[in-house]
């Protein structure tokens, strides 16, 4: 048992286990930021500007609801298809964002690449013989 929790811990402390955690909690708020930048700034004005509608309220109605007085007996059936394009709306919002900063951090990644390495030391002759004259002057 204990060989296990060892192993257990292993695993779990490894570097790429703990980037994945932080990176997937990380994308889930970022996530909610995004599908409320979507449903409560950006669908608003779309509805609008194409006459006042609301697509989460946007439906086709197969079967309406059955009533008796004011207790619903057989609640409505229908195909929210405004759902379906606000939902749709948020992964392209979404997919385009973690595009941008991925070309972001490309980008950054090139630049670090470009960067002029540090030139490589002289062979071991060639170092010798500086050693040697620099010896010859400091004696003279």
């Amino acid at each position: 048992m204990g060989n296990i929790l060892q192993e257990f811990k292993q695993f779990a402390m490894r570097g790429n286990v703990i980037d994945m955690a932080v990176g997937i909690i990380i994308g889930g708020a970022f996530g909610k930021i995004v599908s409320s930048i979507v449903g409560d700034l950006i669908m608003p004005a779309v509805g609008l500007l194409i006459g006042g509608v609301n697509f989460t309220d946007l439906k086709i109605v197969l079967k309406q609801a059955v009533m008796e007085g004011d207790k619903v007996v057989s609640p409505a059936v229908s195909i929210n298809y405004g759902n379906f394009l606000q939902v749709t709306f948020d992964f392209i919002i979404i997919a385009f964002a973690i595009f941008m900063l991925v070309k972001g951090i490309n980008a950054l990644n090139r630049k670090k690449e470009e960067a002029p390495a540090a030139p490589a030391p002289p062979p071991a002759d060639v170092q010798l013989l500086t050693e040697i004259r620099d010896l010859l002057k400091k004696n003279q």
